[in-house]
């Protein structure tokens, strides 16, 4: 397990390891049976894709909105007077330029050596009809730099709002190996022969794997159980292993 140590001098950020909230920006409880509407929480692979960071939560009392209007960049929210132990700039949030704007987050995540934080989008933005969701801008951030100042969103479009509620989740930040040290290459034919035997393997074996899993939507799409079954097996062997 790897430890990652935090300092902030903004109250209410809340730093966690993210959270697929259901009933909520996850989906709503709906079983795997059929009949039932598909939500996010459905599919493992975004699910452990959604919980893989640390989430942040917007931390003041009042919400702000974010549009665009005839091409500029509006910011409208009640932040009210300057704390009195705020050195930073007030309010928290300033346009930069008309295609973003930035938050000033003062938060030092201090990560192992080896490591980086990465800033993106939250996972609810994925899963908001209403289209709402803030947009973070991804960003690498290495260990030896001690403070994330500021965080980069993407503005909305002309006519659209986005919006920070008071707390909701409003970034996730992704701990990564700090350089991207690959290549990428063209399987030899003995590697593709291998995945091409693995594939067919669970193809055929997939009645067996997810025997009693299967159902079928609300929009008519079969699911089955056979990938929660490979991960769970190939998790049970790795502990195994160790």
């Amino acid at each position: 397990m790897h430890l990652v140590k935090y300092r902030s001098y903004t109250p209410g950020l809340n730093p966690r390891r993210t959270k697929l909230e259901v009933p909520g920006w996850g989906g709503q409880r709906e079983p795997r049976k059929d009949g039932s509407m598909e939500q996010a929480w459905h599919c493992l692979p975004f699910s452990e894709g959604a919980r893989y960071g640390v989430e942040l939560f917007y931390p003041y009392e009042n919400e702000l909105r974010v549009g665009v209007q005839g091409g500029k960049l509006r910011l409208d929210g009640d932040f009210g007077a300057r704390p009195d132990d705020h050195g930073g700039e007030w309010p928290p949030f300033r346009t930069f330029g008309d295609l973003y704007y930035t938050y000033q987050a003062s938060l030092d995540l201090k990560v192992e050596e080896g490591f980086a934080i990465r800033t993106e989008p939250h996972p609810r933005f994925y899963t908001d009809p209403t289209n709402t969701t803030p947009i973070a801008v991804p960003a690498l951030i290495r260990r030896w730099w001690p403070m994330m100042y500021f965080l980069v969103f993407k503005s909305p479009p002309e006519g659209a709002t986005h919006i920070f509620r008071p707390g909701e989740p409003f970034v996730q930040i992704l701990i990564l190996p700090e350089e991207a040290d690959l290549d990428i290459a063209p399987m030899s034919e003995e590697e593709a022969a291998e995945r091409e035997l693995q594939s067919r393997r669970i193809f055929e074996s997939r009645s067996t794997l997810s025997a009693e899993t299967e159902w079928r939507s609300a929009t008519n799409t079969v699911f089955d159980g056979t990938y929660r079954h490979i991960l769970g097996a190939a998790t049970e062997k790795a502990k195994r292993r160790r």
